[in-house]
Formats: structure tokens, sequence, C-alpha cells
């Protein structure tokens, strides 16, 4: 095998120097890139693995590179580094398949994309030499164990598994692994956003912002530290691989929160069992940057064009504009005074129960807090506006459940007691 050359005058112009200053130390099997958003540790964790596979090894590289969620591959790990091979010039010279989501370099090393969805199509791959985890919170430990197993190909010298992540809530996985119980033989590299040196100035302005504006959020996004765990508005919750057949007889809700540049759309299909009190949340897609006739091509895609679909009525236009689209049943939400309290308390009646593959949803239950009062440092009655793009979907979606609204009003319940004392 021989090293590819890669038509670069000055190397260290294109990197952060954090990963310059690592681009060839392969000496940790486990790599653990974490920090803000815009720091960068994505893009140069593509760069360093594609140096990786160029150089001048026994055997080609073969290197799996991983979403949870095989449905978002395509826009994001996949572009990520289809771009980064456009960078160094050689992409023109590497063997693209956009069916496959596989790879091969000029070398013969080959780069393969997949989801985790179902981690047994993952076992059937041999020969791997490294595993690219993006987003690595929205994974799991015993998905991590399962993919390190699958580094054990002698002839491949350095394996190593990389993890790329945003830090979020402290009891992810990724903080209890990583940063309590620690791990022997791996490696933590955090940044933020004054770590990226090729950042817009604008970029830098909305990110500073944040610190005015949400000085909680900003800790998390913008400089990447783990969230203190307050008080979680669904302390308990629990995720699993559903089966959608085995939940078949009960019945669907379906609900979509609007957003495009800061927030992203977010479309939700949750089941109510409602004589186990138990709410399922089957199935999610979550977006930024999404015009409407896009929202309505997904749901078309997802097999839910012809269901009643419950909005943000806030975007009345955005609901218009799907029904030409197509998306007929869709209505805009009942948004009364108290409509979020109102919501939040229904789905706290219920067991949650998310499907591994929800991981924005999981992501925002393990962040989703109430307020604190300023002045007294006390909990008040009010959620935080942050982490909650898929609940507000599903506020939505449960009004369409007949069970929503059924209950007595308060002074109809004070007549029903006494009436019980009355005559028992």
């Amino acid at each position: 095998m021989t090293t590819i050359s890669i038509d670069i005058p000055k190397p260290s112009s294109v990197f952060n120097k954090q990963i310059y200053d690592n681009l060839f130390d392969y000496s940790h099997f486990t790599e653990v890139w974490y920090g803000g958003a815009s720091s960068g540790k994505s893009h140069g964790v593509v760069q360093k693995v594609i140096f990786k596979a160029l150089q001048g090894w026994s055997h080609p590289r073969k290197v799996l590179w991983l979403r949870k969620v095989g449905a978002t591959v395509k826009d994001s790990i996949f572009a990520d580094v289809m771009s980064g091979l456009a960078d160094f010039q050689i992409l023109d010279r590497c063997k693209v398949n956009h069916s496959n989501r596989e790879i091969t370099l000029p070398n013969g090393a080959v780069f393969l994309f997949k989801g985790l969805d179902d981690p047994e199509k993952i076992k059937s791959i041999k020969g791997l030499s490294d595993v690219v985890m993006e987003e690595a919170s929205e994974f799991n430990l015993d998905d991590y164990t399962q993919l390190t197993l699958r580094l054990r190909e002698r002839k491949h010298k350095d394996k190593q598994i990389y993890l790329m992540f945003n830090p979020v809530s402290k009891v992810n996985w990724v903080y209890t692994t990583f940063f309590v119980a620690k791990q022997n033989n791996t490696i933590i590299h955090q940044s933020t956003y004054k770590d990226n040196r090729f950042l817009d100035d604008m970029t830098k302005e909305n990110i500073e912002d944040l610190a005015n504006r949400n000085p909680a959020y900003y800790k998390i996004y913008a400089l990447g530290q783990f969230a203190t765990l307050d008080k979680l508005v669904f302390p308990k919750y629990e995720r699993r691989l559903l089966n959608k057949e085995q939940l078949r007889h009960l019945p669907s809700f379906f609900g979509l929160d609007f957003g495009f540049i800061n927030d992203p759309s977010a479309f939700i299909h949750l089941k109510i069992d409602e004589p186990n009190k138990t709410i399922y949340f089957v199935e999610e897609y979550v977006r930024k940057g999404m015009m409407n006739n896009e929202i309505a091509e997904v749901i078309k895609a997802l097999g839910y064009s012809k269901e009643q679909i419950i909005a943000d009525s806030a975007e009345q236009k955005s609901v218009a504009e799907l029904r030409n689209h197509g998306i007929q049943r869709i209505v805009g939400a009942k948004k009364a005074p108290g409509s979020i309290m109102q919501g939040i308390q229904f789905l706290q009646q219920y067991k949650l129960v998310a499907d591994d593959r929800c991981v924005k949803l999981i992501e925002e239950l393990e962040n989703y807090t109430w307020m604190k009062d300023r002045k007294t440092n006390e909990y008040i009655n009010k959620p935080s506006d942050t982490y909650n793009h898929v609940i507000d979907a599903s506020r939505y979606a449960v009004q369409g459940y007949t069970g929503y609204n059924s209950k007595p009003k308060a002074n109809t319940q004070q007549k029903i007691r006494t009436v019980k004392k009355l005559f028992g």
C-alpha cells in the first residue's frame, strides 16, 4: 500500500490547531471529541480519519461511519465525508456508491456508512479497522460495547473508535461512561466555537448572544459544558427498541412543531395505551432548515399523509401550505392560556416509553427542566424554553386523544364529591 498524496500547500492552514496537533496520534483505542456547537470537532475528526485511511498501511483501512438512525446518514456524516474528500481534491479519484453509501478511496480503503437502527446488521460487517460514532450521545452504552467488539481484525494496526457529540445531560451514557467511571486507553478532547478559527463573525455573534438570552443554554451549547441536573419536567422515562407490529392495536397520534434556522421542525408519532397508562413514542423526524414542501414529502415518505396531524397553530400559513402539498388532515393545535402546562400535566400522568431511535426526543427528556426564579432561586411552575421541540409536537399530538379534555371541570368534581359524601 502507498500513501495518497494530497495537494495541500500548507496542511496546517486547513486544520484547527487541536486536530492538527493530534492528526497522526493513533495511540488511544477510544478518542472522545466533545464540545459546543460550531467548534469544528466533527469536521476535524472527518479530516483525521480520512488522513489516517490514506496512509501507507499494509492492509487497506475499512472504516464504519455511524449515526444512530439510518435516515439521518445521507445529510450528515456521509455529506461531511464527501465534502472532506472534495476539500482534499481526491473525491474525483474515489468510487462512490450513493445507493449503498459506500466509498472506496484510491488506495483501496473502504468507507461504509450505516445507521444503528438494527444492531444485528452491523454484526455482519467484518474486517473493520476504525469506527466513527457521530452524535455519540444518541447511542447507548451497549451500542458502544458491541462496536468495540467489531474492532478485532488482527491485520489492522492502530484500530480506533471515535466519538463526537455536543454535551447534554449528565444522565446521558457518555458522561457516566467517560467522565465518571473513566475508561482505559481513552483520550478526551474538548473544544468550543472559540477553537474554530474558520468560524465567521456572524455565527460567533449569534452564539455569544446566547449568554444574554439563555445563560444556562449558553454553557451547554456554546461552552460545551455538561448540563447540571436541575429539576427535570419528565424525571422518569424508559427507552427501548419498539416493535411497531406489536403496538399496531393501539391508536396512533401525530404532532408537528415548526422550525427553520435556529430551531428544527419536529414530527412525532406516538401511541396511547390507556388501560396501562402508557404512551409509546414510536417514530420521530427532526431536522432544521426544512421548507413546508419538504416537510410534506417527509410525512408522505413515512406513510402518514392521510393521518390527522396536529401542528403548531402559530404557523397557520404553514398549516395551509401543507394542506396544499397533500397533507389534507393537518389542523392547528389549540393554544388557550395554560395549554402548555395542560399538555405537560397530561403527559405526566402516563408512563413514557421512547423508541431507542427517537434520539432527539430522548435528548429533550433528559434536558427539559423547570425554570428558576432569578431572585429567589426557587423553581417555578414554568418549563424552560429549550429542549422542547419534539415535546411540543407531542403535546399537540395528544390533543387528538379523546381523553385529553375528558376530565370534569373543578366545580363538577366538587359536586360529585358532595353527592358521594351525602349519599355514600
